[in-house]
C-alpha cells in the first residue's frame, strides 16, 4: 500500500474531507491535496500534526520504501 493510499484511506475512514483536514492543520486544501498526492512533502512538524489527526505513524511521510 502506498503512502497516498494510507493517508487518503485513513482520512476517509475518519469521514474527513480534504478541506476539513486542511482547516484543522491550518493549511490550504490545495497544499493538503498536494501532500496526499505525493506532489509535496510536509515539514516534520506538519507531518506529526497530520499523523496525530489521522492516528498514523508520522514517519510514513519520510519512509523511502513507501514513496516508490
Amino acid at each position: 500500500m502506498t503512502k497516498t493510499n494510507v493517508v487518503e484511506n485513513r482520512r476517509k475512514e475518519l469521514h474527513l474531507s480534504q478541506e476539513d483536514l486542511a482547516n484543522q492543520l491550518g493549511i490550504s486544501r490545495q497544499y493538503y491535496n498536494a501532500i496526499e498526492n505525493l506532489k509535496r512533502f510536509p515539514s516534520i512538524k506538519l507531518a506529526k500534526e497530520l499523523a496525530n489527526v489521522l492516528q498514523i505513524d508520522w514517519t510514513i511521510f519520510f519512509d523511502n520504501g513507501v514513496n516508490t
